[in-house]
């Protein structure tokens, strides 16, 4: 008997074959959370991304859907892919609409979207891809920036303490939160399909390695040691916040999780009681 092992990865029905290589940095974490998030698509039965539309702003995690997934995406203005994303929903509520971006994207510029998409409970889903810094336009520091840290504009040092853009999130409301990291592949996967199959806000923060431009200040300019870094400073919690001080731990895990209603669940509502139906 002759096996015949299939050498295209799976991940290539949904991807743009013309367009790959990716233009990543070497060792740049976003290609393992592209692939997390396309696993957990494969596991669920999706043979392809009909009937997604997917939503990035400007930045390196904002690449990681556009132009390179073989779908409908919107490559929108700095800041603004939450509210993009938000249209496209109340236009079309049968499509499922996925925003990928950066830290610097979501939380910076577009946080105000942010806390009141999670607010609404908008029937979306949200992946930040959290580098703790600005990398494709030079290293300069950002909301999720540790205390202290040097960068191109803090050169002696950031004196802001970072947002923990996941507690936010849950406080504001989103039906499902959770916090991993690169080096916890597995649970990524399974709470990407977790989500999925949910309504409501739902917010992932992946914690992701650059080694241009993060892990080189840091001393750790090699992805495989930042990636074994995450795992040092990691402690796995239900509910936990994300302290980025010298000595501490990043929560990881599901942060909230629950069951209200979503956002277009409750616009339907009211447009049939407009329409006295």
């Amino acid at each position: 008997m002759v096996i015949i092992v299939s050498s295209v990865h799976f991940a290539r029905k949904y991807l743009r074959d013309e367009l790959l290589p990716t233009a990543f940095c070497p060792g740049c974490g976003n290609g393992i959370v592209m692939n997390a998030l396309l696993k957990a698509l494969n596991e669920l039965g999706y043979d392809s991304l009909d009937g997604f539309a997917f939503v990035s702003g400007i930045g390196c995690g904002a690449w990681t859907i556009s132009p390179y997934f073989k779908a409908d995406t919107l490559h929108t203005l700095h800041g603004r892919a939450i509210a993009y994303a938000t249209g496209l929903k109340i236009a079309n509520p049968n499509l499922n609409v996925v925003v990928m971006s950066g830290d610097g994207d979501l939380s910076a510029i577009g946080g105000n979207h942010l806390i009141h998409a999670a607010r609404r409970n908008m029937d979306l889903i949200v992946i930040m891809i959290n580098n703790f810094i600005y990398g494709m336009t030079g290293g300069q520091v950002s909301p999720t920036t540790f205390e202290e840290l040097t960068t191109t504009t803090t050169p002696y040092g950031n004196p802001d303490p970072p947002i923990d853009a996941s507690e936010v999130v849950a406080a504001a409301g989103a039906n499902y939160v959770a916090r991993w990291t690169t080096a916890h592949v597995y649970p990524l996967i399974r709470s990407i399909k977790e989500a999925l199959n949910m309504d409501g806000f739902r917010f992932i923060e992946v914690i992701s390695q650059c080694p241009t431009s993060f892990g080189r200040r840091i001393g750790k300019p090699d992805p495989d040691e930042l990636i074994k870094w995450f795992k040092i400073i990691s402690e796995m919690t239900k509910k936990g916040s994300l302290e980025l001080n010298d000595g501490s731990k990043i929560r990881i895990g599901q942060i909230a999780k629950r069951n209200r209603p979503g956002y277009i669940s409750k616009l339907k509502a009211i447009q049939n009681k407009a329409k006295g139906v």
